[in-house]
């Protein structure tokens, strides 16, 4: 499935004092089975977009496509549309309501009118693919850690089988261990499923370890789009926009000044590990 924004401007209350202008002029392609990093400092028009593709909020002007088709061209079709594209907002947890983890995730494909076995077919995967172990199932998701918390709410969007998943700050709040919890699960889910995945976070670490292409917001635009090295390699124009490159990128640039003759596209520590072994193995030779 394939989604195209075509010249997708949004305005918040158009003709009166508080007028803001949130997204002008955006033009988007998204591939099938694209893993998408959204970034951008805040304010930029992350979330604006995110929601527009979900359907939530309609476009003052332009249009987005599903496979070809205006999505806020009939409004019986939205509901099907939020079925397809999943979004999961910032702390999702806090939309947990169920007695029990099983039912938390049940609750959407339940509503969708499917036969029991099909629900019951989907809450096991999703839960499995984010990781939460059988033993949990009947817990209340209100006793669970904060990472788990997290989880289940994941395996709710991941139970009505989207065919796009947006994730807004999926780590925020979150101490290392569930950090890395939800990572390694989205991880899973894009290379299981192959659906398409976006995104959003302030963690340029997290995007370069883990997309293939990033969509730079700023002040409402696209101000640049590219593989995490194509739009990392451009540190000063990033900077301007309050973001940054990744920190182990910087240590890299640091040891090329001092003479070490290093790479300075490194962006993840599983490069940076590889690089520095190298560089290790070329001390010993000499």
């Amino acid at each position: 499935m394939s989604i195209k924004i075509n010249h997708l401007t949004h305005i918040y209350n158009r003709g009166t004092a508080f007028e803001k202008t949130a997204l002008q002029d955006v033009t988007l392609e998204i591939e099938k089975g694209e893993f998408i990093g959204l970034i951008g400092h805040t304010g930029s028009g992350k979330s604006t977009l995110i929601q527009h593709l979900n359907g939530l909020i309609s476009p003052t002007e332009g249009e987005i496509l599903l496979d070809g088709v205006n999505i806020h061209g009939d409004k019986k079709n939205l509901r099907s549309v939020r079925q397809r594209i999943g979004l999961a907002f910032q702390y999702p947890e806090h939309q947990l309501f169920e007695m029990t983890v099983w039912k938390d995730v049940a609750f959407g494909p339940n509503n969708m009118k499917l036969s029991a076995e099909e629900v019951e077919q989907r809450v096991e995967q999703a839960l499995q693919t984010v990781g939460i172990p059988k033993e949990l199932y009947g817990k209340s998701p209100f006793e669970l850690s904060g990472g788990q918390k997290r989880r289940v709410a994941i395996a709710g969007v991941l139970a009505m089988n989207p065919e796009v998943f947006i994730l807004d700050e999926p780590t925020a709040g979150l101490d290392p261990k569930g950090r890395d919890e939800i990572l390694d699960a989205i991880k899973a889910l894009h290379e299981e499923r192959k659906i398409t995945v976006i995104l959003v976070s302030h963690s340029m670490e997290d995007v370069a370890k883990l997309v293939d292409r990033i969509i730079v917001m700023h002040k409402g635009r696209v101000a640049m789009t590219g593989t995490p090295g194509e739009v990392f390699s451009r540190v000063e124009e990033i900077e301007k926009m309050g973001l940054a490159a990744p920190q182990i990128s910087y240590v890299f640039a640091q040891l090329k000044a001092k003479g070490y003759p290093v790479p300075t596209d490194i962006y993840t520590t599983k490069d940076a590990t590889k690089a520095l072994m190298d560089l290790i193995g070329q001390v010993k030779l000499c």
